[in-house]
C-alpha cells in the first residue's frame, strides 16, 4: 500500500499505541439514505474493513478496539438484534482469513451469555486461528459494558481473596486490572466517538482513564482512513499530561 500525504503528516514516534472506536451513526445513516436500519449496519461493516486496514499500514497502532454490541444494545428490538448477530458471524466467517493473513490476532471482549451459539463458535474460531499473530491486534467488543467488566474484575479479584491467594490489604489497581477481559492490552490512548455524541457510553471506562478523546460528525458508515488520519492528527496536536505530569 502506498503511503499518502495524509500518512505523512503523522508522527510515527507519536502515533497512538492502542485506538478505541464508538462506532456510532448506523441507525441515522440508515434513516439519512432511505434504507433499514441493517442495512445501516452492512454499509458499518465497510468502514470496520476500511479502519483496521488503515491501522494496519501506517503501523506503530498496536491494538484496535471497535464497539460492536454493548450490553446496552439488547434493549433494541428483537429482529435488529438478530441482524446484528447474523451480520457479526457472517463478517468473521468473510474476514477471518484475512485478518490472518494480515498476521492480525483477533481477540472479542465481554460476555457470552445470552449470545447465540453460531456467534460463540465464531468467536472462538477466530482466535484460536489467530492466536499467534503478532503484527497488531483487532479487539470486537461484543456483548460489552464497562460497568460489567469492572465488576467481574471485582468479583474475580474476591474469589482470590476466599481462596486465600490474595490479601485484602494487598489489593490495588494492578490486582484490578489483571481481571479486566483483556489485561494485556495497554490503556487507551485514543478514543474516537463517531456521529458526534459526546459520550463514552459504558465503554472500557478503566481503560480510558487519561485517554485523549476525538469526536467527530461523521457518521459510522461514511468513516475511512482520511477521517482516520485526521482524528490521528488531532491526537498528535495535544500535549497529554496525565493528571499532571508531561506525556508523550
Amino acid at each position: 500500500m502506498s503511503t499518502s500525504k495524509n500518512t505523512d503528516a503523522l508522527e510515527p514516534k507519536r502515533l497512538p499505541r492502542h485506538v478505541a472506536v464508538i462506532m456510532d451513526g448506523n441507525g441515522r445513516w440508515a434513516k439519512k439514505h432511505g434504507v433499514t436500519r441493517l442495512r445501516g449496519h452492512e454499509a458499518g461493516a465497510k468502514a470496520v474493513r476500511a479502519v483496521i486496514e488503515a491501522c494496519r499500514a501506517i503501523g506503530g497502532i498496536e491494538t484496535l478496539t471497535l464497539y460492536a454490541f454493548s450490553s446496552e444494545n439488547w434493549r433494541r428490538s428483537k429482529t435488529e438484534v438478530s441482524g446484528l448477530f447474523r451480520l457479526l458471524s457472517k463478517y468473521i466467517r468473510l474476514e477471518l482469513d484475512n485478518l490472518n493473513a494480515e498476521d492480525i490476532r483477533v481477540v472479542f471482549i465481554g460476555q457470552t451469555k445470552g449470545l447465540p451459539k453460531r456467534v460463540i463458535a465464531d468467536l472462538e474460531e477466530s482466535r484460536e486461528l489467530t492466536k499467534n499473530n503478532r503484527s497488531m491486534q483487532v479487539n470486537f467488543a461484543v456483548n460489552y459494558g464497562a460497568r460489567a467488566e469492572i465488576a467481574d474484575a471485582c468479583r474475580a479479584v474476591a474469589e482470590e481473596v476466599k481462596a486465600g491467594r490474595l490479601q485484602t490489604t494487598n489489593i490495588d489497581e494492578e490486582s484490578v486490572a489483571r481481571h479486566l477481559y483483556d489485561p494485556s492490552s495497554r490503556d487507551l490512548d485514543l478514543v474516537i466517538r463517531t456521529a458526534g455524541e459526546m459520550r463514552l457510553s459504558n465503554f472500557m471506562l478503566w481503560q480510558a482513564s487519561y485517554a485523549e478523546i476525538v469526536v467527530t460528525r461523521t457518521l459510522w458508515p461514511d468513516f475511512r482512513k482520511r477521517h482516520l488520519y485526521s482524528a490521528l492528527r488531532e491526537y498528535q496536536a495535544r500535549t497529554r499530561k496525565f493528571g499532571g505530569r508531561r506525556g508523550r
